[in-house]
Parts: structure tokens; sequence; C-alpha cells
């Protein structure tokens, strides 16, 4: 039997991740409210909460306009813009914010008046696209994985991320790096490059991780990895990871603040908007620890499981439209946000070193929430027209 036109356009459209986004977003509305409530500098709460808001209604835009591009059209918008991205993150680096440099040290930022923007966390969807049109024209030249075919792809890729790399090195933005190679990670790993370049590659990575992170540790270390590159700054934040209670500096106070507010939360927490530990700059990367102390251990868990849960239907949507070039945009995307969320949670409890991540469709902030949100517009397009042709076909068989 032939189904109605608004039961089709139902079915295109994946409700649940919907669902998830929706809830990730009043959870971050109500915890902006709490943490510019409980500033202890003069803050209009429900400016920042309508700001919030704004972007949430921008970014929800985004969503229904990209829902609109199938894949052949994703496809040829990737080089257009991944180019317009690394332009942006190269002016960024002549007119870049002085305030917010004098503030944090990073050239990061535009600011146009009360208007901030981050050119990197848009150019984190236009990479992703990217990355996934060069797999999937390579594994479409090369439909034999060898050692030869598979160093030769991460080649490729890596040329694509070195670029964004660099900006990022001279912008000082040593987070955002880490999120974009933690996409090119992940998305190596689901190009079908053989075990024996991933395996001995993985176990040099950790030796290289474990190595550098002794020699931060050490006097004689840093000297050599300040020749290196290695800013103050970063040093600063492991001495802060290392010693968060003997770090006298801002960042030390602040990762001090956060573990105590999460700790005070206990099993069930101190309820909403009844906040006892002062967390500076809390609204945005420690908006964890609000929802650690006002709704403890039980909350925490319960907002983890629905980042998993918001993960697994991505995956879900991966698997049914089984579509090569929309699997790796899925997997850049699932990454992007798992980064974030594994990142920001763990510099909150002091597990992680602080790097500026903020926590998905939580933080306080435009830039993040539009990136975040662009990635989910372009895994809801992969519903959209996968279902829309399964229709067509239909129609066509009756």
């Amino acid at each position: 039997m032939q189904r109605s036109q608004s039961e089709e356009s139902e079915s295109r459209i994946d409700w649940g991740i919907i669902f998830c986004v929706l809830l990730l977003a009043l959870i971050g509305l109500a915890s902006i409210y709490v943490a510019g409530t409980h500033d202890r500098q003069p803050v209009n709460v429900v400016r920042q909460v309508i700001t919030q808001l704004s972007w949430y209604v921008i970014g929800s835009i985004l969503i229904v306009v990209i829902m609109q591009f199938d894949s052949e059209q994703l496809w040829k918008i990737a080089p257009i813009a991944y180019w317009v991205g690394l332009f942006l993150m190269y002016a960024i680096l002549v007119f870049y914010s002085r305030s917010y440099f004098a503030n944090t040290g990073a050239k990061s930022w535009f600011a146009i008046g009360p208007f901030t923007f981050q050119p990197s966390e848009i150019m984190k969807p236009a990479y992703i696209l990217m990355m996934g049109r060069v797999i999937t024209t390579h594994n479409s030249e090369y439909a034999v994985h060898s050692v030869s075919n598979d160093w030769r792809l991460i080649g490729k890729m890596f040329l694509w991320l070195f670029p964004v790399l660099v900006s990022l090195k001279f912008q000082n933005d040593f987070g955002t790096a880490l999120v974009f190679f933690a996409i090119f990670c992940g998305m190596v790993l689901v190009s079908g490059v053989t075990w024996r370049i991933i395996a001995p590659v993985a176990a040099g990575l950790v030796v290289v991780g474990s190595t550098v992170l002794a020699m931060v540790t050490s006097t004689f270390g840093r000297h050599i990895l300040e020749h290196l590159g290695f800013q103050a700054y970063q040093f600063d934040r492991v001495d802060t990871w290392l010693n968060p209670s003997q770090d006298t500096s801002n960042q030390g106070y602040q990762l001090w603040q956060s573990i105590k507010a999460v700790g005070s939360g206990g099993i069930t927490g101190t309820g909403f908007n009844n906040s006892h530990v002062y967390v500076p700059v809390r609204e945005s990367d420690m908006i964890f620890s609000v929802i650690g102390e006002n709704f403890g251990f039980i909350g925490s868990i319960l907002l983890i499981l629905l980042y998993l849960l918001l993960i697994y239907l991505m995956i879900r949507v991966t698997f049914d439209t089984r579509n090569e070039f929309y699997a790796y945009i899925a997997t850049g995307v699932i990454m992007m946000i798992l980064f974030h969320v594994f990142e920001n949670i763990g510099m909150n409890i002091g597990l992680l070193p602080l790097t500026g991540i903020p926590l998905p469709f939580i933080s306080a902030g435009g830039s993040s929430l539009i990136g975040n949100l662009i990635g989910i517009g372009m895994i809801m397009s992969m519903r959209y027209h996968h279902h829309s042709y399964m229709f067509s076909n239909q129609k066509d068989f009756h």
C-alpha cells in the first residue's frame, strides 16, 4: 500500500537524534542560568541565556538547510568548505581579537563589536567533509588494501590536516589541534587501513606521549620541549593538572574549585540552582561542574548516557544508509563530539589537563555550538535522503 506524503516526510527525520540534542540544549540553558546566577562578577543572566538560545535557533535553521543537501551535493561543496575554512583560519592570525589574546594567550577569535567568532569550530565539519571525500576517492582508485596503498592514503589525509595544524600552532590553540587529530585518527581507523600499520603506529604514539609527559615533569625535559616550540602556558596547564591544589594561578584555582564542586554534589546533588562552590568562568569550559554539583553522580551518569545514546543513534543511521561517503562523515562527527565530551568531563574532574574544550551542546558559546549542530545536520541529511530515495523507489514500484 502506498504511503501518504506526510508519513514519508515523518520517516525522513530522525526524531531520536533531535530528542537527544533538544535535551542537551535544555540542560545547557539551565546550567548556564545556574552558572550566571552564582557568578561573583555582575552578569546579566537573562541576556546570557537568551544569547545562547539564539545560537540554538541559528543552529537549528542550519540543520534544516544542511538536511536538504544529499551526498552528491555534500561531495561537491566539501573542497569549497575546506578552503574557505582554511582561509579564515589563517586570516585570524592577522585579524584576531586583541582582548581575547590578552586574556587567553590564543589568537583564535574574530571580534566585531559584541559578536565573536572562532573559525576553527566551523572548520571542523568542513575538514570532516573533505576527509570523507579524500578517503572515498582513494578507496575507489585502490580497491585492494595493501601496506603501500594504505600509507599512500594516510599521507593524503595528513596533507589536508597539516595546514590546519600549522594554523592552530600559530594560534596557540593546542586543545583544538587535539580535536582535529582525534578526528583524523578516527577516520583512519574506519578507512580500511590495515592493522599492520595501525598497531605499530598506535604503539609509537603511546611511547611518544609517555615520553613527552615524562619530559614535561622534568626540568631538563622542559628545556628540550621549549626548543621544540612548547609554550609556557602549556607547561602551566600540566602543572595545574598534576597539582591543582598547590597551583596558585587562576587555572589551578579554577580546576581545584571545579573538583570541589563536582565532589560536593555527592550521589544526588545539591539541587537545581543550589550551588555552594564558586568556579570562575563556569558557563563555558567548566559547565560540567554545575551538573556535577547540582545533580550529583546520578545526574552526571545520566548526562553521559544521553551522549552515548546520541552517538548510538548516529552510528545506526550510518549502518542504515550504507553509503561509504556518509560513513566517513558520520565517523568524523562522532569522533568530534566524543572527544569533546571525553576531554571536557575529564578536565572538569581532574583526570585530564585543562585544554579549553567545551562540552557539546551545553557550554555557552556560539562558535562551538554552531560547529556541532552543523555536524548533526550532516548526520540528519543521511536519514533524510536515504528515506527519500527508498520512498521514491516504492512509488515507482506501485
